[in-house]
């Protein structure tokens, strides 16, 4: 038996995925579970696990934007491991004869030489190139698919110093929403960014103090992110209009604190949620989040991971960033820059001295969180890292590492 796989639902709204990668070629025998493509939505890479076990008959080609409800393979459940199937040789030989069927029939007049496929269209349109500079392959000099790709753009004359190379490689589904979603919360938001600097002596110390204890009781890592989820937690009960988001003419509140945490993965920058973060303790927040970041360095995180956070916390300081202006993660109306940690000289008390200190930046919708609001906020976020002892911890940090 034959069976037509299709492009499952990845999740609500999603009507269209792009084959990133197939796992397996054609011909191969698949295990039934066993993952075949990974496949790009507009939110996440997800893995498609084949149906039944047989010889497998791909029908999509790897960057083909497929809709979902598609057939992107076939499946023949008595083919063998390693030989060939005869059922999908005939059923491939029936599609060859149709083929020569209908490249025989006679070419309808609306279609004229040198008229590009709707495929090709969009290709040509995207690379700005003229189409009458392109020689058909189609039937009656239609333009195909591979034409337009095969078709590079004028760039000037030849350079005198020889040759140079350039490479065109089309952006991944989820890249092109990034994309759409950064220019969609410039364009339409009151965004504006303000900044505060935090002395993080006092966090360093306590980490040192207890990160090893820490490790052996919760088998993960205390972090800075437990610290700076848990100060914005507090800030965000102070400050509720920065955990509240634009609907129309609404403003949507919540009593909730589900932290987005943006992470690098393989395929770019992803924003999974940690869901109800108030309720989380210190370590209840390093699991959740080492656990999501794993997933999105394996390829594993789903639609459900990222979606209905309320306020997005960046660490561009992993990656050396000293000061930046974070986009807001729309629809919120919020979102936490950290940076890089440097030892810089301080006055405290007159007195010149050495801590690390860490540039903080805070981009918010001025539409409906004032000024007042954004500083305050993020100088209460600056006060619970200055002291954590005292502002989130209650003052026992061994009671509150459940150490």
């Amino acid at each position: 038996m034959i069976l037509e796989m299709k492009v499952p639902s990845p999740g609500e709204s999603i009507t269209e995925v792009e084959i990133a990668q197939w796992l397996v070629s054609n011909g191969d025998y698949v295990e039934k579970d066993q993952a075949i493509a990974e496949v790009d939505s507009d939110k996440a890479t997800l893995e498609l696990p084949a149906e039944v076990s047989g010889t497998i008959t791909l029908k999509a080609e790897e960057g083909d934007a497929v809709s979902v409800g598609a057939i992107v393979c076939l499946i023949d459940t008595d083919g063998k491991d390693n030989k060939t199937n005869e059922k999908i040789e005939s059923f491939e030989k029936n599609l060859e004869i149709d083929k020569e069927k209908n490249e025989a029939t006679p070419i309808p007049n609306n279609y004229a030489a040198q008229t590009p496929s709707p495929a090709a269209k969009k290709i040509i349109d995207e690379r700005g190139i003229n189409s009458s500079d392109i020689k058909g392959s189609g039937r009656g000099g239609r333009i195909t698919k591979n034409d337009a790709l095969n078709a590079i753009p004028s760039m000037g004359s030849k350079p005198e110093w020889g040759e140079r190379q350039q490479n065109r490689e089309k952006l991944s589904m989820l890249r092109r929403k990034v994309a759409e979603r950064l220019v969609e919360a410039k364009n339409e938001t009151a965004m504006l960014t303000t900044f505060n600097e935090v002395d993080m002596d006092e966090v360093f110390k306590i980490r040192n103090k207890f990160k090893d204890d820490f490790q052996k009781k919760h088998n993960v890592k205390l972090g800075f992110m437990s610290f700076f989820t848990k100060a914005v937690v507090r800030a965000l009960k102070l400050f509720p209009d920065v955990n509240s988001m634009m609907d129309g003419d609404h403003k949507i509140s919540y009593d909730y604190c589900d932290i987005s945490v943006a992470v690098s993965g393989p395929k770019g920058l992803m924003v999974p949620v940690v869901r109800n973060a108030e309720l989380l303790s210190f370590s209840g927040i390093e699991k959740e989040i080492s656990h999501l970041a794993i997933k999105a360095r394996e390829g594993k995180i789903t639609v459900d991971d990222m979606t209905g956070g309320t306020f997005t916390i960046s660490n561009g300081g992993v990656f050396g960033s000293m000061l930046s202006t974070p986009i807001i993660n729309p629809p919120q109306s919020g979102i936490l820059g950290m940076h890089n940690i440097i030892k810089r000289p301080v006055v405290i008390d007159d007195k010149v001295v050495v801590r690390p200190m860490m540039y903080l930046a805070l981009s918010y919708d001025h539409r409906i969180i004032d000024g007042r609001e954004s500083v305050g906020f993020l100088v209460a976020i600056k006060e619970a890292l200055e002291s954590p002892k005292e502002l989130l911890m209650d003052g026992d940090p061994l009671k509150t590492f459940e150490l």
